[in-house]
């Protein structure tokens, strides 16, 4: 087989595999959500437990990226290919991470009855697998106007993650004997505004593919 030939399916199966932990990340995120909705203590330790398949699609794919590169010695876009996607990997791990937390906090809330809905929360939620879709659209498709449309989300996160947070610190103030839960709903809160910053760098990291240079859209 021509050695080019066989690069690109190497970086076929590099970039399958990379879409596969996008799916597994956004999937954990989306029964992290419905686990603290529904305060399911059993779907949080599955999430705690489902973890490692992240740890190890991460492991993979950096492994297939090393190789690539020493075998092949790429150059110009095919090289940035391979940086993309293990930077892509890290971020998307993180995010996986980050549902993993939700669940602890999950377990740590119980089944005490919450203190307000969670429709910010919800809403935040929502935006941010919104944010994931997109990234790994985007990534797929080399589409600079999708990643700029998941990095304009971040801001929507922010104004949420702010305003949740505010109320929950007014909560605090007149339920105090509730302290340990609204604590938790602000580390969920934080969560996501997290794993929104997360996809956001997979989106400088699309503008890096594309463009061949970095663009800061955190800001």
């Amino acid at each position: 087989m021509p050695v080019r030939e066989q690069f690109e399916i190497n970086l076929k199966e590099l970039q399958d595999k990379l879409i596969q932990l996008g799916n597994f990340t956004k999937a954990a995120l989306i029964k992290a959500l419905d686990a603290l909705e529904n305060q399911d203590v059993e779907k949080a330790l599955e999430i705690m437990d489902e973890d490692v398949k992240a740890d190890l699609l991460e492991d993979e794919i950096n492994d297939t990226a090393i190789l690539l590169i020493a075998k092949q010695q790429p150059v110009a876009i095919d090289l940035r290919r391979i940086i993309v996607a293990i930077k892509i990997a890290s971020d998307l791990e993180r995010m996986a991470d980050f549902a993993v937390n939700l669940a602890k906090s999950t377990i740590r809330i119980g089944n005490q009855p919450l203190v307000k809905p969670i429709d910010s929360i919800k809403k935040m939620h929502e935006s941010t697998i919104k944010m994931i879709e997109l990234a790994m659209e985007g990534y797929s498709e080399e589409d600079l106007v999708k990643a700029k449309e998941l990095a304009d989300l971040d801001d929507v996160v922010d104004d949420l993650y702010g305003s949740t947070i505010q109320d929950l610190l007014s909560l605090m103030q007149t339920q105090p004997e509730n302290h340990a839960q609204i604590t938790q709903l602000s580390f969920v809160c934080r969560y996501l505004e997290r794993t929104a910053d997360h996809a956001t760098n997979i989106a400088e990291y699309i503008f890096y593919l594309v463009k061949g240079r970095r663009y800061d859209l955190n800001q």
